[in-house]
């Protein structure tokens, strides 16, 4: 085979050539036949013309001449008759040939199908019974989501999946081909049908057979999510542990890596709009996995930012996306800075000090400890013991590059695939500096410092559907200093 030949397309022309010749064929043996049906008209023709002369010629009685030409036009008529039955055979001898070769070829080509989508990592449809099947009718539950449930699960081949149930049960928009369940559906869908990433989960099928819910179908990580293994552990629970810190800056890269080929390397921008530890799975060998993409956008190349209604988890939410003006992939780089300053720190971002009744907020701190020198404070007080002077800087380096991520200002925060340089040290300084200070628009915006209710999450105003654009003055000054306006 040439060099750049596709085996497919050759095998298509092959096919075609062999279809050409069976046309051939049959068209040559269509010709036989009609030669054939010639020569006995001809013969027969000649018959009579023969007996005709001698009728002439030796003046035959004509009883005797009659029933001479009778018999030879019987003959001859039956001999043509026949020939045209067995031509009329052969031809439907040649049909049914070549419907049970359509059949085979047609058999074969869905098992050449499904090969195929197997190995491109297509998602494949599966009926609800196989799902209930291998989910013991739905009984092991792994985790619960705001959009829905995850079971474990095995299929007939062995394969250990985790089986997403998003559901409309209970929720707006319940109704209709534009439910809240299909348009997660179709948000999941289209964001990781297509992609191929090492540390993005891999979508194995789904299910529409239900009629009120949605079912998505996952390779199951045996670990679980990243939460269950950077945050102390509630009381009396057996799941995760403690991560150590050699793993956690792996997980961290593996993360920067998998948003970077959504934001950099997809024909279409991918924003998965929902990082949190939650949404970051382990794999057999502790590696990062990017997953859950009910919340995701997908981008044109030419678009700066999308408009969408505020939904996901306060606490990881860009600032610009909570005063209404739209998301970029810098949106998603805040996120994961949240989450990388929570993996150091093993804490989360926001958390209300029992003794005063205020908010303690993780960026405020971070920035704080960086600008004196003092980062190993930070650090999740179950590593101390493990992180050696030596790695005292790779410790400076990831707390310094999620401050960068958490810029308040979208302008200021770098690229996913500036992250993934920084944090391995490629193509920058061995040494990355802090970020100047920030005013912390977002200490203000989230009411942390504040007494004051709000109807939103940590004094956030709730705003209505119709009054979700109109934003207040003080609003609106924070909105223009986070957009640089």
């Amino acid at each position: 085979m040439t060099v750049g030949q596709c085996p497919v397309i050759t095998d298509q022309r092959r096919g075609e050539k062999e279809i050409e010749a069976g046309d051939r064929a049959t068209n040559d043996a269509g010709s036989m036949q009609a030669k054939k049906v010639l020569a006995v008209a001809a013969a027969a023709a000649l018959v009579l013309a023969a007996e005709l002369a001698l009728y002439l010629r030796f003046r035959l009685s004509r009883p005797f001449y009659l029933s001479t030409a009778g018999v030879l036009s019987a003959s001859a008529v039956a001999a043509l008759l026949l020939l045209l039955k067995m031509r009329g055979f052969g031809q439907s001898s040649a049909r049914r040939r070549a419907l049970e070769h359509g059949e085979e070829d047609y058999e074969l080509r869905g098992v050449e199908y499904s090969f195929f989508r197997k190995v491109a990592g297509l998602p494949s449809k599966f009926s609800l019974e196989a799902l209930a099947l291998a989910t013991d009718n739905f009984q092991c539950v792994a985790g619960r989501g705001s959009s829905g449930t995850v079971f474990r699960g095995l299929l007939d081949d062995g394969t250990p999946v985790a089986v997403k149930r998003i559901d409309n049960n209970n929720r707006a928009g319940s109704s209709g081909s534009n439910s809240v369940a299909d348009r997660e559906f179709k948000a999941e869908v289209s964001a990781i049908a297509g992609a191929q990433h090492v540390n993005l989960v891999r979508l194995l099928g789904f299910s529409l057979s239900h009629p009120r819910s949605r079912f998505l179908v996952y390779e199951f990580m045996e670990h679980g999510s990243l939460n269950r293994w950077i945050f102390p552990r509630p009381l009396g629970s057996s799941n995760g542990g403690c991560l150590p810190w050699a793993q956690r800056r792996q997980v961290a890269v593996d993360v920067a890596k998998a948003l970077a080929y959504l934001h950099h390397d997809c024909r279409a921008t991918v924003l998965h709009l929902d990082v949190k530890p939650e949404n970051i799975l382990l794999d057999g060998g502790f590696h990062g996995i990017l997953s859950d993409f009910g919340l995701s956008k997908l981008v044109g190349k030419e678009q700066s930012r999308v408009v969408t209604a505020v939904r996901g988890t306060t606490g990881y939410l860009a600032p610009e996306w909570l005063l209404g003006a739209g998301v970029t992939a810098k949106s998603d780089v805040y996120s994961y800075g949240i989450v990388l300053l929570e993996m150091v720190a093993g804490r989360r971002s926001m958390v209300r000090e029992e003794e005063e009744g205020l908010w303690s907020y993780l960026p405020r701190i971070a920035a704080d400890v960086a600008r004196e020198g003092r980062v190993m404070e930070l650090l999740d007080k179950r590593l101390v013991r493990e992180v050696s002077a030596a790695e005292e800087a790779a410790v400076r380096r990831m707390v310094h590059v999620a401050l960068w991520c958490a810029q308040e200002r979208a302008g200021e925060r770098p690229t996913m695939a500036r992250v993934v340089e920084m944090l391995e040290g490629r193509g920058v300084l061995e040494e990355v500096e802090a970020p100047p200070p920030s005013d912390m628009v977002m200490v203000d915006l989230l009411a942390l410092d504040h007494g004051r209710g709000g109807g939103g999450p940590f004094g956030l105003p709730a705003r209505s559907a119709a009054s979700s654009s109109v934003l207040s003055e003080c609003d609106s000054f924070k909105l223009s200093y986070l957009t640089g306006r």
